[in-house]
Parts: C-alpha cells; sequence; structure tokens
C-alpha cells in the first residue's frame, strides 16, 4: 500500500480561472443567440 496517493492532492487539476471561464461562456452564449436572432430578423424582413 506504499503506492497509494491522497485523493486530496488533484495533481491532474489544470489551474484554470474560473470566473474567466463563466465570462467566456456567457459571452459565447450571448454571441450565438445573437447570430440566431439576426437571422430570425433577416429572414421575417424578407418574407413580408
Amino acid at each position: 500500500m506504499e503506492n497509494v496517493r491522497d485523493p486530496r492532492e488533484h495533481l491532474n487539476e489544470e489551474p484554470r480561472d474560473d470566473l474567466f471561464d463563466v465570462a467566456f461562456g456567457f459571452i459565447g452564449f450571448f454571441g450565438v443567440m445573437f447570430v440566431i436572432f439576426a437571422a430570425a430578423v433577416i429572414v421575417k424582413l424578407l418574407i413580408s
């Protein structure tokens, strides 16, 4: 049992900035929704 490591060490985790990841997620999702909205407006204008 000498090779057993403490699971609290988290050796495989990468150091990341969670706030930066969340901000990128919000910006990316907003961008996708904005593109969908703009496409819907353009389609509506072309139809009517």
